[in-house]
């Protein structure tokens, strides 16, 4: 199982996994409409995320999906500012949610450790500027670009694919200068799949996590759990915490969640769960 480096800190995921607590810092996130697109709002949701437990606090300023352009100067004064009040008021690592270069040249200058890009790295010098600040990043599996509707995504080989996408990229950033320990992988659910190829890759976790990588799964009140159990986007927590559940089971070491309390409990759980199988066949 691997270690997971953040800022200054290495993580040891042989025992317990990483809550990421999610902050919009957005007008028009799918999940809370705009709840805390203002920075005070932002501030109070993150004091309660840090008191339910999380290990970082993930701030994005643009959503993945179709929507208004944001500029980079837009993207800048959502993000920044954000990055700079949560360093100075809590002690949890920071993360920028930005497929930027430019973006996260500043997070990481305000104080953000970890670049969460869900491009796989499209722009030319992302990992080049995560390196230059000693930053760890997620590779994610998309299939064409963020903001880009992709409606019918087809796949020959649906996991050997996203499998070497993301292996290309976490190559890509080894030889940027990146260590292992620094270089996340995510199967990018909803990101250019159908409902039902987003739970194929799900329930293929523990193939993603065998590469040796951090694996992080980002399923919290997605499309395809409403799509597959007919739940509306607020009735998708119960649905969230199983696919987190079964995740963590299943090699998932980092959890990206909009529910830190709930997923926290889960996940100590199916710690705990593991540790006593594991010694069971210590015994055996």
């Amino acid at each position: 199982m691997p270690s997971f480096r953040l800022g200054d800190r290495v993580h040891d995921l042989r025992a317990r996994t990483l809550v990421m607590g999610i902050l919009n810092r957005t007008p028009d996130s799918f999940y809370d409409r705009g709840a805390t697109f203002a920075l005070d709002d932002l501030l109070r949701r993150a004091e309660q995320l840090v008191a339910q437990g999380a290990d970082v606090l993930d701030v994005g300023g643009v959503k993945a999906g179709p929507g208004p352009e944001v500029t980079e100067a837009e993207e800048l004064d959502r993000v920044v500012p954000s990055i700079e009040a949560l360093r100075s008021r809590f002690d949890v690592a920071v993360s920028a949610d930005t497929w930027r270069a430019s973006v996260l040249d500043a997070a990481c200058a305000a104080g953000a450790v970890l670049g969460n890009d869900i491009s796989g790295f499209a722009d030319p010098d992302y990992l080049a500027v995560a390196a230059r600040h000693g930053a760890s990043v997620v590779a994610t599996h998309i299939r064409l670009r963020p903001r880009v509707p992709d409606p019918e995504p087809r796949y020959e080989d649906l996991l050997g694919e996203v499998a070497r996408f993301l292996l290309e990229r976490a190559r890509a950033a080894e030889e940027t200068g990146l260590a292992r320990e620094q270089i996340a992988l995510d199967a990018g659910l909803d990101l250019g799949k159908t409902p039902a190829q987003s739970a194929v890759l799900l329930r293929e976790s523990d193939a993603l996590a065998s590469h040796g990588y951090a694996l992080l799964l980002s399923a919290s009140n997605k499309r395809f759990l409403g799509d597959l159990l007919g739940l509306d986007v607020g009735d998708r927590r119960e649905a969230s915490l199983a696919a987190v559940a079964y995740g963590v089971a299943h090699g998932c070491r980092i959890v990206r969640v909009h529910d830190v309390a709930g997923t926290v409990d889960v996940c100590r759980v199916v710690e705990a769960l593991l540790e006593v199988a594991a010694g069971g066949a210590a015994e055996r």
